[in-house]
C-alpha cells in the first residue's frame, strides 16, 4: 500500500500575515482606548502621589513589557525600576522602600511567580496597580486599582502566543508615563537632563550650554576707534565685535563685511559707530542651539557668529557655527 504524502498547506505571503497581525493589534488598541475609565485616572493619581519609586514587575513576556514600562517612566521623570518576581522571592524585595508603589503585569492575573511580591505589597501597604485581562483573578482582586484589558484575541493564529495582550500592556504603560509627564509639567529641558548622550541629547542642547561668555566676548562701544576694534576682532577669533551701550545692551555689530565696505573711507580713522550694522540678530540663552544654527544659515547672507542676549538685550555670550557643529548639531 503506497504511503500517503502529506500535503503542505498553501503558503501565505509574509506581508499578508503581517497586515493581519497589525490590524488585529490595532483593533486591540482601539478597544483598549474605548474601555478606559476612571480606574486609569485613579492609577495616575496614585502614582503621582508616590514619594519613592514605581516598581514594575511581571513574568515572561509580561516581564519584558514591565521592563520597558519602567524604562519609559524613568526617562520621563517618574523614578522607576523593574524587579523580576522570581528574584523578588529571593531577596530583591529589599529593593522596595517606603513611599514606593507597585505595577504588576499578568495577562491571566494568576501568575504564581507574582504571589510573593503581591503579598509583600499588601503586607506593607505599598499601593498596587494591576494590569491584567481577567477581572476575576488574584491580581485584580488584590490590586488597589485594577486596569483590565478588554477581551480581544491574540494575533497568533493559535491564540496562544502573547501578542495583542502585550501590545495593549505596553501601550497602557506609555499612556501612564505620558499622563504623569504632562501632570508634572515635565519639559524638554528636563528630558535633556535625563538623555545627555546620543542624538536626543544633542538636539536638546541649549544655547547657554555651548556659548562663550566672560572674557571671551568681543565687545566694544560706538566710540571705540576702529584700529582697536580690529585688534579685538583678531584676538577673539569670532570674525566680529559686538557694539554695546553703557548698560551692555547690544546695539550693533561690526563684521568682516563691514570692514570691506568701509575700506575706501580711511577705515582706521573712523570709530566703531561709523561702521557698525545696527540692530543685529541675537538669540536668547534658553533657545535650542539648533535654532541658533538655523538663524545663522537661513539668512540670504549666512553668518558664522551670533550674540546671545537676555530679554533686556544685555549681552551675555556669543555662539559660533563651529560651536554648533562641534556639538553634533546639524
Amino acid at each position: 500500500m503506497a504511503a500517503q504524502v502529506k500535503q503542505k498547506p498553501e503558503e501565505v505571503r509574509p506581508e499578508v500575515i503581517a497586515k493581519r497581525v497589525l490590524n488585529l493589534e490595532v483593533e486591540a488598541l482601539q478597544a483598549l482606548s474605548q474601555n478606559l475609565d476612571g480606574a486609569f485616572t485613579r492609577a495616575v493619581e496614585m502614582l503621582d502621589a508616590v514619594n519613592g519609586r514605581v516598581v514594575v514587575s511581571g513574568m515572561g513576556k509580561s516581564g519584558h513589557v514591565a521592563g520597558k514600562i519602567a524604562a519609559t517612566l524613568a526617562s520621563t521623570g517618574t523614578p522607576a525600576q523593574f524587579v523580576h518576581p522570581a528574584e523578588a522571592s529571593h531577596g530583591d524585595l529589599g529593593m522596595f522602600a517606603g513611599g514606593d508603589a507597585l505595577i504588576a503585569l499578568s495577562n491571566s492575573g494568576n501568575t504564581s511567580e507574582l504571589s510573593d511580591i503581591v503579598h509583600y505589597s499588601k503586607r506593607f501597604g505599598i499601593p498596587l496597580i494591576g494590569i491584567t485581562s481577567k477581572s476575576k483573578s488574584v491580581l485584580a482582586e488584590a490590586s488597589d486599582v485594577a486596569l483590565i484589558l478588554p477581551p480581544v484575541g491574540e494575533a497568533c493564529p493559535m491564540g496562544l502566543a502573547p501578542t495583542s495582550s502585550t501590545t495593549m500592556m505596553m501601550a497602557l504603560g506609555d499612556a501612564i508615563a505620558v499622563a504623569l509627564l504632562e501632570r508634572r509639567g515635565f519639559s524638554a529641558h528636563d528630558f535633556k537632563a535625563l538623555h545627555p548622550g546620543g542624538t536626543l541629547g544633542r538636539k536638546l542642547l541649549r544655547v547657554s550650554d555651548i556659548m562663550h561668555s566672560g572674557e571671551e566676548l568681543p565687545l566694544c562701544t560706538p566710540e571705540t576707534p576702529m584700529a582697536e576694534a580690529i585688534l579685538t576682532m583678531t584676538a577673539k577669533t569670532f570674525g566680529c565685535v559686538g557694539v554695546v551701550d553703557p548698560q551692555k545692551k547690544l546695539i550693533g555689530v561690526v563684521t568682516d563685511g563691514d570692514l570691506r565696505r568701509h575700506m575706501e573711507q580711511n577705515l582706521l580713522t573712523l570709530n566703531v559707530g561709523d561702521v557698525m550694522t545696527s540692530d543685529p540678530k541675537r538669540i536668547r540663552p534658553h533657545a535650542l542651539a539648533a535654532e541658533a544654527l538655523h538663524m545663522m544659515n537661513a539668512s540670504d547672507h549666512p553668518f558664522t557668529s551670533l550674540f546671545v542676549a537676555e530679554e533686556d538685550d544685555r549681552v551675555i555670550g556669543i555662539l559660533s557655527m563651529h560651536d554648533c557643529l562641534r556639538a553634533g548639531i546639524a
